[in-house]
Parts: C-alpha cells; structure tokens; sequence
C-alpha cells in the first residue's frame, strides 16, 4: 500500500449549492482512504469548515458575483466583470502551482472553480452547465465554458445520462470533445419518514442581493400565515441564530443533519431553482414550489422545464402569493432520479496520470 494519497475539493463559492454538493463527494473520498483538503472562500468555505472541522483547509480567491436589482441587466455585469474573473483564475492557478510544486495535493476536483486545475496532477471539473444559458448568447457563452472544461483531465456531470434526467439540455450535449461521466444526482441528504413539524419550509440561498430581497417578501408573507414555517436564510455565521415571528420560525443556517431533518418533517419546501436544491429535494422526494432568481436563466430554465413535465410548478419572484401554493398538489413532485454511484471506479481517476 502507498501513501494516501490528498485531493484539493474546491467549490465556486456562488450561493451554497456547489459547497453543499461537495460534501457527498468529500464523505466518499474519506470513505475510500482519501486524505481531502477543501478550498474556497466565504460562505462556501465556512459551511464546509464546519461540516468538516477536523480537515485542513485553504482560502482561495473570492470571484464576488453579485446580482443586480433588476435581474435583466446580469449577462451585462458578468461581461463587465470578466476582466476581474480572469484576474481571480490567474491568482487561483498560482495557489495551485505552489501546492504541487511543494507535493501538498495529488489530484483537484473543482467544482465551477475554473482556475483551479494543474497539468502535473489528476484535475477534475464538476458542472451540470455543459451548456451555459444567457439568452442571445449562449452560444457564445457556452462554448467558453466548454473551451475552459477542456482543459481538465475529466468532466463530472452530476445527473443521469437517462432521456428523463434533472439538468437537461444543461446538462447534456450530443458531441462532447472530452470526457464526460455521469455520476448521478449528488446530494448530501438522505430520505427519513419523520412526524410533520412545518407545513412549508423556506430554503434561501444565492448571491446576493436577490437572496436578501426574497428574505423580505417572504418573511411578510409568511409571517401572517396560518401555516407553520420554517425560513432558513442562508446565512453562515459563527452562531446558529433562531426567531420568531407568530407561526414564521427564522434560522439564519443549518447545517447538513438538522436542515435534511427539516426538510424531511415539512410537507412543501419554497426555493429558488438551483441544481443542487433540485438534486436534494429529487433525493428526498419532495413536493416543492420554485421562485427563479431574477435574471438568471438557467434558474429560470430549471424551473419552467419541471413545470412543463408537470413536476413541480413555478412563477416569477414578483408574482408570488401564499395562493399559488394551492397549485402544488396538481404536480407529481421529484421521484425516481436514483442512481448507484461506483465511487471506487470514479476515484480511481486519481492513481495518477501515468497509472490510468
């Protein structure tokens, strides 16, 4: 037997979601004799800090992508960041040179993270955007990324290959020109048959500062609902901190076991339409309700496709009411996106290159 051997998992820290996707992966690689440092920054290395207190960790350059107020104008601020972006890759690939030059890591999966790559080493990229959507433009802006992916040794796509599958065109392309695994939905939670403790639980997340503006409308909603609900923030910080406001419970964060807990005890859960939410909530096979970001179209894609298969209904963040809830049992909910996942063969990418 050789040594262990030490894998860098670095998720974009954009919302929680690539963080939270990381932890089924990093448990896997402990579980398979791995040694695993994390790498990112704010929210998404605090939550994985805590997740994980007893693994090293390095801080990573912050890409800080905010979303405008009006949600219409973000392809523009992206384009207008882009030298910024490119500035964040160069600082992040020059992190990852001095950890192989010093022998520190033996493999990278990045999740979206598209600086963080090594030649010397096994590099993997985790995405479910093969294609990238922004309107007029996603030709243009997927083919980038694309052009980025490229220059990993792997491409993790975390879905099913199956006609019926949860990314869809996302997801999946007819010619890729590199390797391209499917490694199923990946999610940190697990399904529990738990009493009901909340009739509606509100998942927040993402840049902001959609995040903060959703908060507001839902918490004056909520907080004169009849119903009992749980609104969880999104917001990692040092202390859990709990309120109440009449039947509307607010926790700025949870970490993996209470929030799947939670999630388990509620009969509908309220989000956004992030990939990984939606690969959560397809695991644990609940009903759901989702409310897009504002301006990001692969949200609002996600969203009005599992609307029109009848799965889980949606609408625009302004247009939400209470009412619309009552749509939720005309909808089949997320079932059936299962899949047995050979961690052995994935993580035996990572004998090295030369031992492939």
């Amino acid at each position: 037997m050789g040594a262990k051997k030490t894998i860098l998992v670095a998720p974009l820290c954009w919302g929680l979601g690539h963080a939270t996707r990381c932890i089924p992966i990093i448990d896997a690689l402990l579980a398979h004799g791995f040694n695993v440092i994390i790498g990112s920054d704010g929210d998404a290395l605090l939550l994985l800090r805590k997740e994980f207190p007893q693994l090293p960790y390095v801080s990573l350059p912050a890409y800080n992508i905010r979303y405008p107020k009006k949600g219409v104008y973000f392809k523009w601020k992206l384009l207008w960041k882009l030298p910024a972006l490119q500035k964040t890759m160069r600082s992040e690939k020059k992190i990852i040179q001095k950890m192989v030059a010093q022998g520190t890591i033996d493999g990278i999966i990045s999740d979206n993270r598209l600086g963080v790559r090594n030649k010397k080493i096994p590099s993997v990229f985790i995405t479910h955007q093969l294609n990238v959507l922004t309107g007029h433009t996603s030709f243009f802006s997927s083919k980038l990324h694309r052009r980025i992916i490229r220059k990993f040794d792997a491409c993790w796509v975390p879905d099913v290959e199956n006609i019926i599958n949860l990314s869809g065109k996302l997801g999946h392309i007819k010619h890729a020109d590199f390797p391209v695994t499917y490694i199923g939905p990946l999610s940190r939670m697990k399904k529990q048959l738990l009493p009901k403790q909340y009739d509606i639980l509100v998942l927040l997340s993402g840049p902001e500062p959609q995040r903060s503006m959703l908060e507001l409308q839902l918490t004056e909603l909520f907080s004169k609902a009849a119903n009992s609900v749980l609104l969880v923030q999104g917001n990692v910080q040092s202390q859990q901190e709990i309120r109440q406001l009449n039947n509307l419970k607010i926790v700025n964060y949870m970490l993996s076991e209470e929030l799947e807990q939670a999630i388990n005890a509620s009969d509908l859960v309220v989000s956004r339409s992030g990939y990984t939410t939606i690969m959560d909530l397809a695991v644990l096979e609940k009903k759901a309700f989702f409310i897009p970001t504002p301006g990001q179209y692969e949200q609002n894609y996600l969203a009005k496709r599992l609307d029109d298969h009848g799965l889980v209904p949606m609408c625009k963040q302004k247009e939400f009411s209470i009412d619309k809830l009552e749509s939720v049992r005309d909808y089949k909910g997320l079932h059936d996106f299962k899949s047995q996942r050979d961690n052995e063969a994935l993580f035996s990418f990572f004998k090295g290159k030369g031992e492939l």
